[in-house]
């Protein structure tokens, strides 16, 4: 089951730290922005959380799947959920960007739809007090991906 998460629920923040490992970043975008949670017998094992950013357009800032759900289709059930409340909502463009070495998020994306618009160079870097290391390999670039709903 997905639901929208109550603005006086906890937030699952272990879980939205597994996907962005900046608290303070994660407290700004979810207080801005939506959270949408997949459930299963009461327990959340996914989040996403979408935030306006202009007009007719919603960006997934954050997409966490629990460890052992992943790769069992959740992830893009929550993609769907998000693009079908979005189209319903009236946003005519859905935005998210992503780490330029996460190739199984990058295909993941690409699967439901999104496309690659532009690279924001060195974001990781500008936005994080502490390097993200992704296999041996340090996260520099955030890649931009959309679509039109």
């Amino acid at each position: 089951m997905i639901r929208k998460l109550a603005k006086n629920e906890c937030l699952p923040m272990s879980l939205l730290l597994s996907a962005d490992p900046s608290e303070k970043l994660v407290r700004e975008y979810t207080n801005r922005g939506d959270c949408y949670v997949y459930e299963i017998d009461g327990e959340i094992i996914g989040i996403i959380v979408l935030i306006s950013t202009r007009p007719k357009t919603v960006e997934i800032v954050n997409l966490a799947i629990k460890e052992n759900f992943q790769n069992h289709g959740f992830g893009k059930q929550l993609i769907h959920y998000a693009i079908q409340n979005a189209k319903d909502v009236g946003y005519h463009t859905m935005e998210i960007g992503t780490g330029s070495i996460g190739t199984k998020q990058l295909m993941l994306y690409q699967r439901c739809g999104f496309r690659m618009v532009s690279i924001d160079r060195d974001f990781f870097v500008r936005h994080y007090e502490t390097p993200i290391i992704i296999d041996g390999m340090q996260l520099r670039d955030m890649v931009r991906l959309s679509q039109e709903l």
